[in-house]
């Protein structure tokens, strides 16, 4: 009885020869990627971070630096510590930019849509505006396109971005006392830039932030946008409330000539544009306000110009102040090109005594205005409130 010969590889079907080949392939191919990235890995942080610095270079205003470059590969994303943007020229005490750290990465639920976009997180950034004392001292970040910038530093389109416990200040350094007015703790959140989500509406894109003024009164800020239209077309809403206005007094003191003894601030603004023509208004009112104090102003104020230009401040907020309520205010209407708006002064001083003694402004959204629906929210309780009296 003879026995079977034992089967050999050249005795294989066709078919199971090519899937062992393009199995060994693959797995070539495999571990040659792994043995190159991990080849490359030590090296790639330097790239990243030689990549990051030449596109900051760019700019002839402003140059960057920046510190540690961090990568996670397993979660597709890049963080930069340490970042700043300074001005070239003049003499700047304080960058345009800074941040603890950036990252960069892929904004994994977006797949949901299918897309590939990026998301940007920015921790503890700070954007400083200086006044200028001359042109050359001035800081306002015009004339780049920083968006631009920071897309460049991504292979994706960035389509989300977020700020967390962040500050925007504006200073001047035109006089011997520094003047520092800031937001802080800002945490925001900019939303579907890309319109991944594919809505129909041409305001797809979205701008949530809340934080502090001066460390210490709520404000918020909302605005829906579409980031594709050739003039800008935009819908925005924005609330402050609670200011202590003697927060405000080397602002005051620098630019008016007076300062403040004691008061409350509370701000309304509320805008649309449509193909970059803008109509709006601004709500500015003060409760409680004090600026002039005759033994005071008597002991403190340098000459007798500032003494009685207190005065006359003090006397006509007085004057035109709602009593009921103890608020002096304004609605300010404006209109026109987004390049120049046209301020409706007439209506705005007809509107202090409208305040004064018809109704006194709430720091609120207009009821019922069909031009702003949909972008009015809630408004935080008034900080050490008045008596009310006659409200609008």
């Amino acid at each position: 009885m003879s026995s079977r010969p034992a089967s050999s590889s050249t005795d294989a079907p066709p078919r199971t020869k090519k899937r062992r080949l393009w199995r060994r392939i693959l797995l070539g191919v495999v571990v040659g990627i792994v043995v190159l990235v991990a080849c490359a890995r030590p090296m790639l942080p330097r790239v990243v971070r030689w990549y990051v610095n030449r596109t900051l270079s760019r700019n002839l205003e402003y140059e960057g630096r920046i510190g540690d470059v961090t990568l996670h590969l397993w979660r597709g994303a890049y963080s930069i510590s340490d970042i700043r943007l300074l001005k070239r020229t003049g003499n700047v005490p304080v960058p345009l930019f800074s941040a603890k750290r950036l990252e960069l990465a892929v904004q994994w639920n977006a797949i949901l849509h299918r897309r590939i976009v990026a998301q940007v997180v920015f921790e503890q950034p700070q954007v400083n505006f200086v006044a200028p004392s001359d042109e050359s001292e001035g800081q306002s970040g015009g004339g780049t396109a920083w968006l631009q910038v920071i897309q460049q530093l991504s292979p994706f389109k960035i389509n989300r971005t977020e700020i967390h416990n962040g500050a925007i200040h504006f200073r001047s350094y035109v006089q011997q006392k520094p003047v520092d007015v800031y937001l802080s703790h800002l945490e925001a959140q900019v939303g579907n830039l890309t319109n991944i989500q594919g809505q129909s509406t041409p305001r797809m894109a979205t701008v949530d932030a809340k934080g502090l003024a001066m460390d210490q009164a709520d404000f918020e800020f909302h605005m829906k946008l579409n980031p594709f239209s050739y003039r800008p077309d935009f819908k925005m809403a924005v609330l402050l409330q609670g200011l202590d206005v003697t927060a405000l007094n080397d602002l005051a003191h620098t630019y008016g000539g007076f300062d403040f003894k004691g008061g409350w601030f509370d701000l309304v603004v509320e805008a649309q544009a449509n193909e970059g023509q803008l109509e709006g208004y601004v709500k500015p009112l003060f409760r409680n306000l004090k600026i002039f104090d005759v033994v005071e102003d008597v002991k403190y104020d340098a000459n007798a110009l500032q003494f009685f230009w207190q005065a006359i401040l003090g006397v006509t907020t007085g004057i035109l102040k709602n009593q009921p309520r103890d608020q002096f205010g304004t609605n300010i209407p404006f209109t026109g090109d987004l390049t120049q708006p046209n301020m409706d002064i007439l209506g705005a001083i007809g509107n202090v005594l409208r305040n004064a003694f018809i109704r006194a402004y709430l720091p609120r959204f207009s009821a019922g205005n069909q031009s702003f629906d949909g972008m009015q929210f809630e408004a935080p309780s008034i900080t050490n409130p008045t008596n009310l009296g006659a409200e609008q």
